[in-house]
C-alpha cells in the first residue's frame, strides 16, 4: 500500500511540475480556481502517513517503558464549510492504521517484555482552519480542534491481560490537534499538503487483573501523541 501510494504521488508530481514551476511560484502567474473558496460548502478526501508515539506518566520514578513507532496510513473524506474569508469548519472523518512496539523494563524474556500494539483508528475531528491571504496560487493556513477516536484494536472487552500476551487499551479517547499546511491551487483541483499533531487527553491504558502487574502497576496514564502528514485533493 506505501509503494502505491508512493507511486501516486510520484506520478501526481510529475504531471503537474510544469504547472507548479509557472503557476505557482513564477512573479506573474495565471490564477487557478479563482472561485473556489467562495463556496460555501465543498468535499474532498486525504491520503497520508502517521507516526503515533505514547507518552508515560509513572507513579514511582525507575526504568521507563520505550516505545517504538511504525509508519503507518491515514485515508479519510474531507467536508469543509465556509464561516468567513479566512475561516473554514472542517470535518475529516477518516481510518488510521497504525502499530507501536512497547518494550517493559525488568523482564529477561524478550517475548515478556515485549507487547505490539497494533491499532485501527477511525477517527473524527472536528476542526478550524484560519487562512492567510492568498497569494497567486498559494494560501497557507493554520488548523487547529478536537477529536474523538474509536480504537478497533483496543482489546477493551477482552479478559485476558498481559500475563497471557494481551495488551488492553481504551476503545474511545478524546485528544486536541494542532497544525499547518498550504493549498496550492492547480488548473483542475486544489492540492493541500499538510503536517499535524495529535495530543491525547485521557489516560487510554487498561491495567492488568493483578494490581501488581509488572506491566501496569506503575504506570500513572498513557496517553497518545503522533503526527499526521496527509495530502487533501478537494
Amino acid at each position: 500500500m506505501k509503494k502505491i501510494f508512493a507511486i501516486f504521488l510520484l506520478s501526481l508530481s510529475l504531471n503537474s511540475q510544469a504547472q507548479f514551476g509557472t503557476n505557482l511560484f513564477s512573479k506573474d502567474p495565471i490564477i487557478n480556481l479563482e472561485n473556489w473558496d467562495k463556496q460555501r460548502v465543498h468535499w474532498g478526501y486525504f491520503l497520508g502517513f502517521n507516526a503515533y508515539d505514547f507518552k508515560f506518566d509513572y507513579k514511582q520514578p525507575g526504568k521507563e517503558i520505550q516505545v517504538k513507532g511504525t509508519t503507518g496510513f491515514n485515508v479519510g473524506l474531507i467536508g469543509n464549510l465556509r464561516l468567513h474569508e479566512y475561516i473554514d469548519l472542517r470535518f475529516e472523518p477518516g481510518l488510521y492504521y497504525t502499530q507501536r512496539d512497547l518494550l517493559f523494563p525488568g523482564f529477561e524474556s524478550e517475548s515478556d517484555a515485549l507487547r505490539q500494539v497494533k491499532s485501527t483508528y477511525i477517527h473524527f475531528p472536528l476542526l478550524l482552519k484560519f487562512s492567510s491571504m492568498r497569494t497567486g496560487n498559494i494560501r497557507p493556513f493554520l488548523v487547529g480542534g478536537v477529536s474523538t477516536s474509536l480504537n478497533l484494536g483496543s482489546n477493551s472487552k477482552s479478559k485476558e491481560d498481559n500475563l497471557n500476551d494481551r495488551f488492553r487499551m481504551k476503545q474511545w479517547t478524546n485528544n486536541y490537534e494542532l497544525g499547518f499546511g498550504v493549498d496550492l491551487y492547480l488548473e483542475y483541483f486544489k492540492f493541500s499538503p499538510s503536517i499535524r499533531g495529535i495530543f491525547g487527553l485521557d489516560d487510554e491504558l487498561i491495567r492488568d487483573n493483578d494490581p501488581n502487574s509488572p506491566w501496569t502497576s506503575n504506570v500513572g496514564s498513557m496517553k497518545t501523541r503522533g503526527v499526521f502528514v496527509n495530502f487533501t485533493f478537494q
